[in-house]
Order: structure tokens, then C-alpha cells, then sequence
């Protein structure tokens, strides 16, 4: 099974640019164009969070016109500049959008790869929150299934950045997700979005691993007293291989760059 992995679309209304510099809806349909071209396609694309920049109507349609060219099914969550209402709204066609009576959670159990989407949003906050309710819902679903590998999506990573204007919010209740995850070992992989970098790590018994934007970078800035910066690092994109034994995660870039045999 081969997953893919966007994140932090941004879609904004027509005419409107990120920092008055990214069109992020064309690049979003660049990303949208390069996973339909890819050999083999992907099987499945997760869109983890920051869908569109505001939560308006307007954006959720654009993004909808995108994403509705994908030649493989996607899944959505939510991140912090998401509206639930209007993502659902939007997607009313999505029925897991609304399996459960507040949060996007859902469960997708018709692959090999068992996928649970987790919905970190807290409305009018940048920071992430997975309260007792979401991890209460998140320990039943994966005590429903301790044999089957599962893979997590989330949009706030669970840990430490290393980059200061980041780790200034963190994801509130990280330290209850990962003993909820710790206690599976079922979870192959926890995978989020929501920095615009790609990183990982060994957390909670499993790997996390965050997922580049498909639109701007942010600055990898290591130094404790910078503030939050931009960059024009090029866009990007994960896929995750689930070969039925391990999950390997391969990073890509959206600008495609054919191969050339080696030695000529």
C-alpha cells in the first residue's frame, strides 16, 4: 500500500497570496498534478490540517476543486485554520467528517494499513488540544483492533520542535496521547503536519514524523530567541510504503526531477 501524505495547503481566496508572496492554491494544484503522475499512484492521500487559511466557504470550495482531481480517494482532518462546519459543509460527501458527533475523528479500516485520523483543532487557537474525550475515543478504536497495523494522523505534532516560535504552543495533552499510544503497539507510525518541515523521531514506543508544506517553509531556525520566519524552500510531499512488514516514509519534493541512468 502506498500512502500520501499534504499538509498545510493554506487555500486562500482568488487573488489573495500567503505573505503577499505564495499562491497556495497553485500549488496545491501542482502537488495535486505530481501524485496523479507518480508510478505507481498512491492509494490513498491523507491531508493532514490547515486546509485553507481561514475557514471560509470561498476557500473550502477552491480547495474542493483541487482536491477533486486527485485520481486516488483522500481523507481530510482538520488543523488549526480549519472551521469544522464548513469543512463538512463543503465535503458533505465525506461521511467519516462526521462520525463522530464533534470532532473529525475517523476510522478507516478497507486497506492493509488500518488509518485513524485524530482532530487536534481548538477553535480561535493556533495550539493543538486532544482532551480526555478525543483520547478516551482514540484508546477504544485502537483496543478494538490490538492485532492490525495502524497508522495515525494528526495535525500538532506531539513533541518538541527545536524551532522556538513553535515549541511556544505545543499541542496541550501530548503527554496523555503518548501514554494512550505507548499502551498500542499496534501504531506503526504517527504522522502530523502544522510546523512546514519535515522531521521525526522515536516517540511514545513508535516513529512521529511531521510532513513539509505544500506551499512555504518555515525557517529552520535553531536558535532559542528567533522569531517565527518563512522560506522558499521547495514544497513538498511524504509517502508512506506499507509493505505488510514496515512502513517506510520517503520524502519528495513537488517539482518533479526525472531520474538519469547512472553514468550517463
Amino acid at each position: 500500500m502506498l500512502i500520501a501524505q499534504i499538509t498545510d495547503i493554506h487555500v486562500k481566496p482568488a487573488g489573495r497570496l500567503v505573505y503577499g508572496t505564495f499562491d497556495t492554491t497553485r500549488c496545491l494544484a501542482a502537488a495535486v498534478d505530481r501524485l496523479n503522475f507518480l508510478s505507481p499512484r498512491p492509494d490513498l492521500v491523507l491531508v493532514t490540517g490547515d486546509l485553507v487559511d481561514a475557514g471560509t466557504r470561498e476557500e473550502y470550495a477552491r480547495l474542493r476543486g483541487e482536491l477533486d482531481r486527485l485520481a486516488m480517494p483522500f481523507r481530510l482532518i482538520p488543523g488549526n485554520h480549519d472551521a469544522r462546519d464548513t469543512l463538512r459543509e463543503a465535503f458533505a460527501d465525506h461521511a467519516y467528517l462526521r462520525t463522530a458527533p464533534v470532532f473529525c475523528h475517523f476510522v478507516d479500516e478497507a486497506w492493509p494499513l488500518r488509518i485513524v485520523g485524530m482532530d487536534s483543532l481548538d477553535a480561535g487557537r493556533v495550539d493543538g488540544l486532544l482532551c480526555a474525550d478525543r483520547l478516551a475515543w482514540l484508546d477504544r478504536v485502537l483496543r478494538d483492533a490490538p492485532n492490525t497495523p495502524t497508522l495515525i494522523c494528526v495535525h500538532h505534532p506531539p513533541f518538541r520542535t527545536g524551532i522556538a516560535h513553535m515549541d511556544a504552543l505545543p499541542m496541550r495533552g501530548a503527554e496523555a496521547f503518548a501514554e494512550v499510544v505507548g499502551r498500542h503497539r499496534q501504531v506503526e507510525r504517527v504522522i502530523a503536519g502544522h510546523v512546514h518541515r519535515a522531521m521525526s523521531l522515536r516517540w511514545a514506543g513508535t516513529l512521529c514524523s511531521t510532513c513539509p508544506s505544500t506551499a512555504h517553509q518555515f525557517a529552520l531556525d535553531l536558535e532559542p530567541d528567533l522569531p517565527a520566519r518563512w522560506t522558499r524552500e521547495p514544497p513538498g510531499f511524504h509517502l508512506h510504503h506499507w509493505s505488510g512488514a514496515a512502513l517506510v516514509t520517503h520524502a519528495a519534493t513537488i517539482e518533479p526531477h526525472p531520474p538519469q541512468r547512472l553514468g550517463g
